[in-house]
């Protein structure tokens, strides 16, 4: 018979997270995503405590650690929207989702009537407005409008329409930055989607000159047979560097007992493979410095994901090659340029080099997988977990270690 900590564990394991951008591209909120399994919301044999399961077993003690302290946007069940579970929830931490598919009767109205007066927010999914209207729209704080399925017309009517009775609006499936300007001329207020993680082309002269030493500095880590002295050599002239990279050495989230104070003691503690990660990590942050935060952090959630699904696939010589795969699959990105010219200045691993070139082989096949979890895609996941030969019980929840463990980065 399976327990309420069962259904935790197994609810635990198949959890995403999407963030929403406010008009300046700082996050806003995350959209979580969840499954009890890879083929739907939730298996029946969990019975009708599902939901409230979810809520109270596992989003008060993982909510936190999932988004930073920013909003939660989740979607409720008709069920669990009629019976309260939303209140379970604290009002500053959670938007209250609700799909369009849920029909607005009346203890649907009566349950969005008791969220407003106990102060939630509520925000109405994939909306369309029809030619009756729609009665819940006299609840929400924020109407999300798919930009794939609609007309850019339908779009520009509903912010006219809803922008000035104080609804804010929130334009989803937003891939490119022309997707975010065209939302803004209309007067969206949010943006959802990985628009950030496609890049916009610069020529190689557009990249600033004292970002030439973090190039330097990749270049030189991640050669065959490191040389010591000449990465000692490139910290030395990019002081900004040196100091983000003591920085971060002694920060929770690297696990050294000792403090770090100079240059060959951290390169000595961290030895050859560490090197490449954490100096790596470092100037990539330099390097985004004027990309949206968001994109570091997706690249930093990746490539940790990627490296500890290492040992799981029989890749464990591998966990720093897959580190690096997930660190590098936003350089195009953060570089403005293509990643072919990007890869072609790296001495990457030939293996990573034709994964981030979207070649199939085993890393391409790890880092397809991180990009269907971190989006949310389960048919993709599980593709992916068939090919591999894992069995879904027995994936552990590395993607909620991969936030936590991005999150201790930051907290220096």
């Amino acid at each position: 018979m399976m327990t309420a900590g069962d259904t935790n564990l197994c609810i635990q394991k198949y959890l995403a997270r999407q963030p929403i951008f406010d008009r300046h591209e700082s996050v806003f909120g995350y959209e979580l995503l969840f499954r009890s399994g890879l083929d739907n919301f939730f298996q029946p044999q969990f019975g009708e405590n599902a939901t409230e399961y979810v809520v109270d077993n596992y989003l008060l003690l993982g909510i936190e650690a999932l988004t930073g302290g920013r909003k939660a946007f989740i979607n409720f069940t008709r069920e669990s929207l009629v019976k309260d579970y939303p209140t379970l929830l604290p009002t500053d931490q959670v938007v209250v989702e609700i799909l369009e598919d849920i029909h607005p009767d009346e203890e649907i109205l009566a349950a969005c009537r008791r969220l407003k007066q106990a102060g939630y927010l509520i925000a109405l999914d994939d909306f369309i407005f029809a030619q009756n209207g729609n009665p819940l729209t006299g609840y929400a704080d924020i109407i999300k409008v798919d930009f794939l399925a609609t007309l850019p017309e339908e779009r520009e009517t509903l912010a006219r329409r809803f922008s000035p009775l104080g609804v804010r609006m929130l334009a989803e499936k937003i891939e490119t930055h022309g997707d975010v300007a065209s939302a803004l001329k209309m007067g969206y207020t949010y943006f959802q989607g990985y628009f950030f993680c496609k890049p916009q082309l610069l020529s190689t002269r557009d990249i600033p000159s004292f970002k030439l030493n973090y190039l330097r500095i990749l270049r030189a880590i991640n050669r065959q047979d490191v040389d010591l002295d000449e990465v000692e050599g490139i910290l030395r002239q990019e002081p900004s560097l040196l100091y983000k990279l003591l920085r971060y050495i002694n920060s929770a989230g690297f696990g050294l007992r000792g403090h770090v104070t100079s240059i060959r003691h951290a390169l000595a503690l961290l030895g050859e493979r560490n090197l490449r990660k954490w100096t790596s990590v470092v100037a990539l942050l330099d390097l985004a410095e004027d990309r949206p935060a968001e994109l570091i952090v997706t690249a930093l959630v990746r490539a940790r994901f990627c490296e500890l699904l290492a040992p799981l696939i029989g890749l464990r010589q591998q966990e720093t090659d897959l580190f690096l795969l997930g660190l590098f699959s936003v350089m195009d990105v953060v570089l403005g340029r293509d990643i072919k010219d990007v890869l072609a200045e790296m001495p990457l691993t030939e293996e990573v080099k034709a994964a981030l070139l979207g070649k199939d082989n085993r890393f391409r096949c790890v880092l397809d997988s991180a990009m269907a979890r971190e989006q949310g895609d389960w048919h993709r996941f599980r593709s992916w977990l068939d090919r591999v030969g894992i069995d879904e019980e027995q994936f552990p929840d590395a993607y909620l270690g991969a936030v936590q463990w991005v999150r201790q980065i930051f907290e220096v």
